[in-house]
């Protein structure tokens, strides 16, 4: 498991590094209006949309799903290199698109390589090695602000009237190139399993679209994501309206990657105690509650609070439903069936979610976002028990599925 984990933190230590921080380079370094930003970031859901089907059934009829993954992270890491050198918005929009072609299939494809790699007793070991990824992503989202300062310094950059608060803002992209690199070469290194190498069958993926648990998981987590996605991309915007700076946008990420760390770490457990449904459902409700409470807050300090909620949206909501698949479909069809995840729940819903999260920060101010998705996850957490039941894959081989309730 050592070779998998490495790869995550390498590949969660750039992300840490651009997510945190690219709403505001984009907001004040790029100067764009808030439609303008929704519509960037809506980049990145987009083409997931469009392309992570393809990049899935790939890996799942070639076998080569290691191969993919490797493609997948030298590509995003190229892209990441071109945002800074856009001059213009739809300059900017051109190169969001390409590093979304190949960084949007990372996780979900990640995911399934993951899960062939480690094995044996993957749904419950797979949270271990993810809960490294969020150690890189940690150290680089609150250790980044210092090392801006020392680079600004270095270049003699410093802050005009009028101008960005972070005018060296841009090495976010170039320091995630340089750290995606380095997790192709992790990729490169990850173990060969026979589960890794497995070839969907003629049929299969037409199965997989018509299988019911798969479907409402999907159209579940297609509402959750157009609920919560928006308000997650905006929030560095949020926090600089409420009277917060660049160190404050990093200070917030402690309290949610440290209680995110053992809970993604035992989210196997979780799984096995407790089962998916609850698993999910407890995810989508704690970010609901966390955004709708952040709505009414104007002290930054009971916003930071808040933020500890977050450890339990990503083990419940973002590794959870990883998980939750796992458990329908078998494993000829895991990078399809996280693909087609990623696609609809996160990528389809993420475009609607950046373009009226971004409408909605204009007409009504920063609040609205945050105060609409909240009581939309709510609602859709409570209702969870109608939409997700489990149950066995009609095309599957005898004891393929794990049709667990």
């Amino acid at each position: 498991m050592g070779r998998v984990a490495t790869f995550w933190f390498l590949y969660m230590a750039g992300l840490g590094l651009v997510f945190p921080f690219q709403a505001l380079w984009f907001r004040e370094n790029a100067g764009l209006a808030g439609f303008q930003l929704g519509l960037v970031l809506a980049m990145r859901p987009l083409m997931g949309m469009l392309f992570q089907p393809m990049w899935g059934h790939l890996a799942d009829r070639t076998g080569s799903r290691r191969a993919v993954l490797i493609a997948l992270t030298l590509g995003n890491a190229v892209g990441y290199s071109l945002l800074p050198q856009a001059g213009s918005f739809w300059a900017l929009v051109l190169a969001m698109a390409f590093v979304s072609l190949f960084g949007t299939s990372i996780i979900p494809i990640g995911n399934a390589v993951s899960m062939a790699a480690i094995g044996e007793r993957a749904a419950e070991r797979f949270g271990r090695v993810r809960a490294v990824g969020t150690v890189g992503f940690l150290a680089l989202a609150i250790g980044f602000p210092e090392l801006l300062d020392r680079y600004q310094q270095w270049r003699g950059l410093e802050r005009s009237p009028g101008g960005p608060s972070e005018p060296g803002l841009d090495i976010i992209f170039l320091g995630a190139a340089a750290l995606t690199l380095a997790a192709t070469f992790g990729a490169r290194r990850l173990p060969r399993t026979a589960a890794m190498s497995v070839r969907a069958q003629r049929g299969d993926l037409r199965a997989l679209l018509s299988h019911g648990p798969y479907l409402r998981l999907l159209l579940f987590t297609f509402v959750a994501f157009l609920a919560l996605q928006g308000p997650i991309l905006m929030f560095p915007v949020f926090i600089r309206e409420h009277g917060g700076d660049i160190d404050t946008i990093a200070r917030m990420w402690i309290p949610m990657l440290l209680v995110e760390i053992p809970l993604v770490w035992a989210s196997g457990s979780f799984l096995r105690r407790f089962g998916p449904r609850l698993l999910v459902a407890v995810g989508v409700a704690a970010d609901g509650l966390r955004w709708l409470l952040c709505s009414f807050a104007d002290d930054l300090r009971v916003i930071f609070a808040l933020q500890l909620l977050h450890g339990v949206v990503i083990a419940g909501l973002t590794v959870g439903t990883a998980l939750y698949a796992e458990t329908v479909v078998p494993e000829r069809l895991r990078a399809s069936a996280q693909g087609g995840l990623a696609m609809l729940g996160y990528s389809l819903a993420g475009v609607l979610s950046s373009l009226w999260a971004g409408w909605a920060l204009d007409a009504f101010g920063v609040d609205a976002p945050y105060r609409v998705g909240g009581i939309l996850a709510l609602v859709l957490a409570f209702s969870a028990p109608l939409w997700l039941r489990t149950g066995g894959f009609d095309s599957s081989a005898p004891g393929e599925v794990d049709s667990q309730t």
